[in-house]
């Protein structure tokens, strides 16, 4: 018995060794990580500034996912604001002599996508060149790097040119399948985000702005790409219906691409172009190491600082997206920091709680009586996003922007009917006549419809009121361009919902002059958290199992799970947009 106990006691403490090596072992790779990240850079003579695979392209600080376990994942994010920065640098330094496009499947949202095109355009100007490399591409690589001199591609390649559609997943019939009770309230016919729960087909209205809002987009990149590769639009459309890409005989022959050949030929052409002899190395420098060599050189006391607000908008206290307590702190700094002299508000957001959204505006408006406060647009700004938008001096927006969806809703689930087939029933004991207006298993009462619909209808107008406002407009005239409806940013700009066509650099240059700044330096908030941070504040059980659940479902799929079971549907009135659209 003994022997036994010992055997026991000795396994056991081999395991706490064990863990205790283990977790020594994790926090060293996070140091080691970190410190690697903040390391210094060298930009050798002769480099080329290379856009590759390994380039994540994101919006804020707070897209950023660090994970420890992740050894393999090479990949480093970029603040869109850094990456531009970065080819705007390379136009001047003597080190880089050209840049290399190499990512078949970029990471970037279609206005990132635009900002850095933008600028790969405006380093041409310099005389270095601008080369593009691909394998199998997708649509949003092809889009950058069609900007480039000359194009490239596998012999064994392609590229998915396409153009752009959209698909609306419809659940009425899967929710009258399970028994399962939808109770809708809206304002805004083109207020789309309920009809999946209450349509089995895209409404006309629907219809009608998604296909105003493609056509947008698509008119816009394709006009570029094709005037890049110097074809002429009919011709181009032809292409595109005709998949051509799809075949790489046919895409040299189309002008998509200029030659097929392998890799090593590719980098024997840069070789060339370098002027390298034999025993010299081709020397590329990543996008995210020059943003390195740069990012950390001081600059004077004032600051610009730039308010990242990317994802949905929610009440509550955390880090990841837009957490209506979080933001109000970052605000209230904001408004005592006296090194910071201007804010710039990025917004990349399709909206989301009526409440924390008008929380957000509030504190947003006081900070405005202090300091210049310029709104730029990202991929989003809709609905709430939209709406905290209507604290501003001026907004920028990029053509390319989901931009508008002044509407408000109210979805509530309930489980009547399910709940009777499996035997389920309730009885309610109440001390007034609306103390149960909604339940989860019999709806909402009559009562209850009534004023939630004056909720809806009360809090439309508190919106179109201060759009109003910052607009200048009357309420007719936004109510007629409002009803929930998206338009893209150069429709918004014909209609004067936004101020100016530009990028979040103009926006940074605009607040800086509104200030009176010359010599300033660039801050982003919220602050990036480290790996330790991230890992440790991501320890709770609902953020494993929806990491894990959204790795074996797919992004996609998570999102369509997520419309089901969004435990606020039936909390909160919204200010949101339904639906995303990605140049892929």
């Amino acid at each position: 018995m003994k022997s036994f106990f010992k055997n026991v006691l000795a396994n056991i403490v081999a395991v706490v060794i064990l863990c205790c090596l283990f977790f020594v072992f994790f926090i060293v790779m996070i140091v080691v990580g970190s410190a690697s990240e903040s390391s210094s850079v060298e930009v050798k003579k002769n480099s080329v500034l290379t856009i590759n695979l390994k380039t994540e392209i994101i919006d804020s600080p707070t897209e950023v996912q660090k994970d420890v376990f992740a050894f393999s994942n090479k990949s480093k994010e970029i603040l869109i604001y850094d990456a531009v920065e970065a080819i705007r640098k390379a136009k001047d330094d003597k080190n880089i002599k050209g840049i290399s496009i190499e990512a078949d499947d970029l990471s970037a949202g279609i206005t990132q996508i635009d900002d850095l095109r933008a600028a790969i355009s405006d380093f041409k100007k310099s005389g270095k060149f601008v080369y593009a490399y691909g394998n199998t591409v997708s649509q949003s690589s092809y889009y950058l790097g069609s900007v480039a001199d000359q194009y490239y591609l596998n012999p064994s390649g392609g590229i998915e040119l396409k153009g752009l559609s959209t698909e609306v997943t419809f659940f009425k019939e899967f929710a009258e399948k399970y028994g399962i009770g939808i109770e809708v309230i809206r304002h805004g016919k083109f207020k789309s985000a309920v009809e999946p729960f209450i349509a089995n087909e895209i409404s006309p209205e629907n219809k009608e702005q998604l296909s105003t809002l493609l056509n947008d987009i698509w008119n816009s990149t394709s006009s570029k790409i094709a005037a890049s590769r110097k074809i002429e639009l009919p011709q181009f459309k032809t292409v595109v219906d005709s998949l051509y890409g799809m075949i790489p005989e046919e895409s040299v022959k189309f002008k998509l691409a200029d030659k097929l050949i392998q890799k090593t030929e590719y980098d024997q052409i840069l070789r060339s172009k370098l002027s390298l002899k034999e025993k010299d190395k081709l020397s590329k420098i990543s996008l995210s190491k020059y943003v390195d060599s740069f990012k950390n050189e001081e600059k004077s006391g004032d600051r610009v600082a730039v308010l990242y607000a990317s994802g949905s908008i929610n009440s509550g206290d955390e880090y990841n997206e837009i957490y209506s307590e979080k933001y109000l702190k970052y605000i209230k700094d904001l408004q005592e920091d006296k090194k910071v002299k201007a804010v710039v508000l990025r917004i990349n957001s399709p909206g989301g709680s009526a409440n924390a959204s008008d929380e957000i505006l509030f504190e947003l408006q006081q900070l405005k009586k202090k300091k210049p406060l310029i709104v730029s647009f990202g991929d989003y700004a809709a609905s709430g996003g939209y709406y905290i938008a209507m604290a501003a001096d001026k907004i920028y927006s990029q053509p390319n922007t989901l931009t508008g969806s002044i509407g408000v809703f109210g979805v509530l689930p309930y489980f009547k009917e399910i709940a009777n087939k499996n035997g389920v029933r309730s009885d309610i004991v109440a001390t007034n006549a609306n103390s149960a207006y909604y339940s989860s298993l019999n709806g909402l009462s009559p009562h209850g419809v009534a004023m939630i619909t004056k909720s809806v209808e009360g809090t439309y107008k508190r919106f179109v009121h201060f759009v109003t406002q910052n607009r200048k407009k009357s309420f007719e005239q936004i109510d007629a361009v409002g009803g929930g409806r998206v338009w893209s940013g150069t429709r918004a700009k014909e209609i004067g919902l936004v101020d100016e066509l530009g990028s979040l650099n103009d926006a940074v240059k605009f607040a800086a002059a509104k200030a009176n700044l010359k010599d300033y330096r660039v801050k982003s908030y919220p602050e990036e958290k480290t790996a330790f941070e991230q890992i440790f504040d991501g320890m709770n059980e609902d953020d494993i199992s929806a990491r894990v659940l959204k790795n074996k479902i797919g992004k996609s799929n998570y999102e369509i799970l997520m419309q089901l079971t969004d435990k606020k549907l039936k909390s909160e009135v919204k200010m949101e947009m339904p639906f995303q659209i990605r140049i892929d």
